[in-house]
């Protein structure tokens, strides 16, 4: 956690935190895992209600901050979210907004964004192809019709598709890359949840077949789409990054209360020398991670001032994005030591966590991804 936070943003994390306690603590989201369901549309509505999916939009079209950095307001909800395993299309609703925002037209501002922010509806992001390339293009193909498109091929890790109201897409045209935003009822549009590692949250397959859409389904200029999924792209690997952040705090915290409390040989395990540096190098991450997070987000609020400082955040994000995924695995990993056999059992939330983290690392660009962008944004 940025530890230059202002009052108004420290009120927002303990108001966000409350509102978690209350309707989705652990041990309610385990009962929603035991039983096999998900979390309901009423639980989007009531975050919405304080303000979870309006940060990234201007005042004028139904949103705003609290402490007119929205880019940072955001971060510290992401890391809330990671701290306690929230399920839900946080992050591509979020993105979607920030797009619709910028580059949507007046109808879709009109009949899409406030239900965006106000929770009534969900938005799922299929940019990745099933092998998981998440630079937009790949997987899905928009073939010019009369009036408008037709849709084919597929997209894969997408988060929470089946329970979305709306999907934004990325498509290759004749005229270049291209976003839609169509609904996820449209006719020829098929969702699969698929099986994975994460128990919190549903990774999806959207299929394709023949989807004709019209020019109104179009987000922003045909063919020009390539700065915007640039922008997603920034966005989604921080906020990601901050949820694994969050993750990572939790286990971190939990983890050294464990070695303050279990005894062996008469001793905390915790005051044994070879824990100490082991516990040392986690904490060491951890505030990395924090502090790598912050500052590409501060990067990603400075991004339209000019190329220049577009160019730094997206050197920022990635970089962010490729430390925190293989920090919070190794921190896992780390603590997974200390439990010794107990973080083995169904019933210790251990796992949920190394899940979490091991899925976020694959989300939004793998660690390899990113440092290969950061190579192709280098000129290198």
């Amino acid at each position: 956690m940025d530890p230059d936070l202002s009052p108004d943003q420290r009120l927002l994390r303990e108001t966000a935190e409350r509102f978690i306690e209350a309707s989705l603590p652990l041990g309610k989201l385990r009962e929603l895992i035991d039983a096999g369901g998900e979390v309901g549309p009423a639980y989007r509505r009531a975050a919405a209600e304080v303000g979870w999916f309006a940060f990234l939009a201007p005042e004028s079209l139904g949103g705003g901050s609290v402490s007119d950095a929205g880019v940072l307001d955001t971060v510290v909800l992401a890391e809330l979210r990671g701290r306690y395993l929230q399920p839900g299309s946080f992050i591509d609703t979020n993105l979607a907004v920030a797009t619709l925002s910028r580059e949507g037209s007046e109808e879709q501002q009109a009949k899409i964004l406030p239900d965006l922010i106000t929770g009534e509806a969900a938005l799922a992001w299929a940019v990745a192809d099933p092998s998981g390339d998440w630079s937009g293009p790949a997987g899905a193909h928009a073939q010019t019709v009369s009036g408008g498109y037709r849709l084919t091929g597929r997209k894969g890790l997408v988060v929470e598709a089946q329970s979305a109201q709306w999907l934004l897409l990325t498509a290759n045209t004749t005229e270049g890359l291209t976003q839609f935003l169509l609904p996820a009822s449209a006719p020829g549009v098929g969702v699969e949840v698929l099986s994975g590692l994460d128990l919190t949250r549903r990774l999806c397959e959207v299929r394709l077949d023949d989807v004709v859409v019209d020019d109104s389904a179009v987000l922003g200029r045909p063919g020009q789409a390539g700065a915007a999924v640039d922008a997603q792209i920034r966005l989604a690997a921080v906020l990601g990054a901050a949820e694994s952040a969050g993750a990572m705090q939790y286990l971190f915290d939990l983890t050294l209360q464990y070695c303050k409390d279990r005894v062996a040989f008469g001793r905390p395990i915790g005051s044994f020398q070879a824990i100490k540096h082991q516990l040392a190098d986690s904490s060491l991450a951890l505030e990395m991670s924090h502090a790598v997070v912050t500052a590409a987000a501060r990067a990603i609020a400075t991004q339209d001032r000019g190329p220049v400082e577009a160019a730094r955040a997206a050197h920022a994000a990635s970089l962010a994005k490729a430390f925190v995924s293989d920090a919070a695995i190794e921190l896992a990993h780390n603590c997974w030591q200390h439990f010794g056999g107990i973080s083995y059992t169904w019933e210790h939330d251990f796992h949920l966590y190394l899940r979490r983290l091991t899925a976020d690392a694959a989300l939004y660009g793998t660690p390899t991804w990113h440092r290969e962008r950061v190579c192709q944004l280098s000129g290198v």
